[in-house]
């Protein structure tokens, strides 16, 4: 398999500040990206950058879109790990894409972002199918991410932190937990989001306990069946 089929690179412009997030993930963020800014700086007096992320918790809340805008401030070119294609039957196989993509990250001084990671980073010893070989692939994970160069910015994106291998777990300096939106943070998200439509098709029902992926979809759909109704009136 090419390793150009394994990654995603291209996608939407995401800025920082079009994504919603509390005040305790955006700090945490804002530390990270400055920490890369000053990276020199810092390492002058034995202070090391953190580069490995791990960004966890309800899906559908920005964790991916955190990671592109990320990469956009930083400037750097993001490698999406499409865990999909890249899990094999024969693990040696998978260990040895995943090698590649993380030298072709070294190479481009790249944000290597890894979605899903569950998938390849579950517990030794959870997988009934076959211990020995996640336990390997898990192993060489783990090594990579050791042996990780500075000039890479690890982020790696999970709904189920809790069936990670441990060993995994304590390699990233900073973990970052997405959970619903409160109503408040879910009101925010609406009037952002109908800002520019006319003042009666703001007036929707707003759905609340849902994440931010599920609050877009249903505002729009809602929205869309507002302004339809009213050019048919018309």
């Amino acid at each position: 398999m090419n390793i150009s089929d394994l990654i995603i690179t291209k996608g939407e412009k995401t800025e920082l500040a079009d994504i919603f997030l509390n005040k305790e993930n955006k700090d945490a963020i804002q530390q990270l990206i400055k920490e890369h800014n000053y990276s020199l700086e810092l390492l002058q007096y034995g202070l090391p950058i953190n580069n490995k992320i791990l960004l966890h918790g309800s899906s559908g809340c920005g964790k991916t879109t955190t990671a592109k805008a990320i990469a956009q401030t930083l400037n750097k070119p993001i490698l999406i790990l499409n865990l999909s294609t890249i899990v094999c039957a024969r693990i040696g196989e998978t260990s040895l894409n995943i090698k590649q993509i993380f030298d072709k990250a070294a190479r481009e001084k790249a944000v290597l972002f890894l979605d899903e990671f569950d998938q390849i980073a579950k517990a030794r010893g959870n997988d009934d199918k076959d211990v020995g070989e996640m336990r390997r692939l898990v192993n060489t994970l783990i090594q990579l991410i050791d042996y990780l160069p500075q000039t890479v910015l690890l982020i790696a994106a999970t709904n189920h932190a809790e069936i990670i291998d441990k060993a995994l777990l304590r390699r990233f300096q900073v973990q970052i937990s997405y959970d619903l939106p409160t109503q408040v943070e879910l009101n925010q998200y609406y009037d952002k989001l109908s800002e520019n439509l006319p003042q009666e098709i703001k007036q929707f029902k707003r759905k609340y306990e849902i994440s931010y992926a599920e609050a877009k979809d249903y505002a729009f759909t809602q929205a869309k069946a507002l302004l339809i109704a009213k050019l048919e009136r018309q």
